[in-house]
C-alpha cells in the first residue's frame, strides 16, 4: 500500500485502521477476542502500518487489544491513541479532563495497556474548555521530551484551536468526523491544516457504515449500538439518506468497485496528507477498505461524484446534542 505523511515526518499507510469498533459502539461485541487480534495482524500483512485507539474505547480495553495484537509487529506499525476523560474507580467516563497532570497519567496508563515505551501520535481526544489549550500542548511537549509520545495530535477541534496548540507544540495531526455525508472540515479545518502542513484523519469515513450500502430504512440495530442515538439514523433520515447511496453506487459500477471503496477513494483524492481510519470486525470488509487505495478517481469522476452529492441534502444531525457541543471548539 502506498505511504502518506502526516505532519512533517509521521508516515503511514494510505488507508489506516479504526480499532474502537472492536471494543464498543457498534452492536454486541466480538466473543472472540482472538479473531480481532487475528484480523489487526491481518491488516499488516496487508499493508496497514496505522492503527487508531483511545482509552476511553471500552474503556481501557481497546488499548488492551490493540497492544496484544501489535505487540509481535510493533516496529513495523504506527500506533495513536487518546487522553481526555475523567473515569471513576469503575472505570466508567464521567467528563473531560484534560490538566497537564491528568494527561501525564493517561499517558503511563496507555502505555502501559499498549505494552509500548513510545505513543507515536497523541490525540487530545475532545477539547477541554476548562483547560487553555496553549497548557494541553504544553503537556504533550514535555511527553515528547521524555521520549513517552512521538506526536501530538487533536481530535473534533476548532481552527483556531488548532492554531492556538501549533504554535506551543507542533501539531502532527487532526481527527474529525469527514466524509461525503459530513463535509464541514472543509470549511475552516482543512484550510488551516494545509496552511500549517498538518495531516488530517478522518474517523467515520463511511458514515457509521451507511455509505457501504448495506444499510437502509428497513435495518434494524441492537440495543447498544450507538447509531440508535444518531439522529441521522432514524428511519425516515435513512430513507432519505438513502438517495447518496444510490448515486455513490452508479459511479462504484462504472469502476467496478462497491459503493464504500468510491466514498474511501475520494477522501484519498481530496488532499495527499488526508488518511483515513476506516474500522471493521469482518475479513471481507478488510479487504474492500484496503482495495479502495488502488482506486484511482479521475478528475471528471470527482466532478461527478460532487455533482451527484450535491444533489441530496444529508438528513438529520450526525451526533445527538450533548456529543455536538464537544465539538468544534
Amino acid at each position: 500500500m502506498q505511504k502518506r505523511t502526516l505532519g512533517n515526518d509521521l508516515e503511514v499507510s494510505a488507508v489506516g485502521f479504526g480499532c474502537m469498533g472492536m471494543s464498543q459502539s457498534y452492536g454486541p461485541n466480538p466473543g472472540d477476542t482472538q479473531e480481532m487480534i487475528a484480523l489487526i495482524r491481518s491488516a499488516v500483512e496487508r499493508g496497514v502500518t496505522f492503527f487508531d485507539t483511545a482509552e476511553v474505547y471500552g474503556p481501557f480495553a481497546n488499548e488492551e487489544l490493540v497492544g496484544e495484537a501489535l505487540a509481535p509487529l510493533r516496529d513495523r506499525v504506527v500506533i495513536a491513541t487518546k487522553f481526555g476523560f475523567d473515569f471513576d474507580p469503575d472505570g466508567r467516563q464521567t467528563g473531560l479532563n484534560s490538566r497537564p497532570e491528568h494527561i501525564k497519567q493517561a499517558a503511563e496508563g496507555s502505555l502501559r495497556r499498549l505494552g509500548i515505551e513510545t505513543i507515536d501520535l497523541y490525540y487530545q481526544h475532545r477539547v477541554d474548555p476548562d483547560v487553555p489549550i496553549e497548557e494541553v500542548a504544553g503537556a504533550v511537549k514535555d511527553l515528547i521530551e521524555d521520549g513517552k509520545v512521538r506526536h501530538f495530535g487533536m481530535s473534533e477541534a476548532a481552527a483556531r484551536t488548532i492554531r492556538r496548540a501549533h504554535a506551543v507544540q507542533p501539531v502532527a495531526a487532526v481527527q474529525s468526523e469527514y466524509s461525503l455525508w459530513w463535509r464541514r472540515p472543509e470549511e475552516e479545518v482543512l484550510p488551516a491544516l494545509e496552511e500549517l502542513g498538518i495531516g488530517f484523519v478522518p474517523y467515520s469515513p463511511l458514515g457509521k457504515g451507511f455509505l457501504t450500502g448495506k444499510i437502509d430504512e428497513n435495518a434494524s440495530f441492537s440495543g447498544d449500538d450507538i447509531r440508535n442515538t444518531i439522529p441521522r439514523f432514524a428511519q425516515e433520515a435513512r430513507k432519505a439518506n438513502r438517495a447518496l447511496v444510490d448515486l455513490l453506487g452508479e459511479i462504484a459500477r462504472r469502476k467496478d468497485a462497491t459503493p464504500a471503496q468510491i466514498a474511501l477513494a475520494w477522501l484519498l483524492a481530496q488532499k495527499p496528507w488526508i488518511v483515513p481510519i476506516p474500522g471493521t470486525r469482518r475479513p471481507e470488509r478488510l479487504d474492500e477498505n484496503i482495495g479502495a487505495s488502488a482506486i484511482e478517481l479521475t478528475p471528471d469522476d470527482l466532478r461527478d461524484i460532487e455533482s451527484v452529492s450535491s444533489q441530496v441534502t444529508v438528513q438529520g444531525a450526525r451526533y445527538p446534542e450533548h456529543l455536538e457541543r464537544m465539538t468544534d471548539r
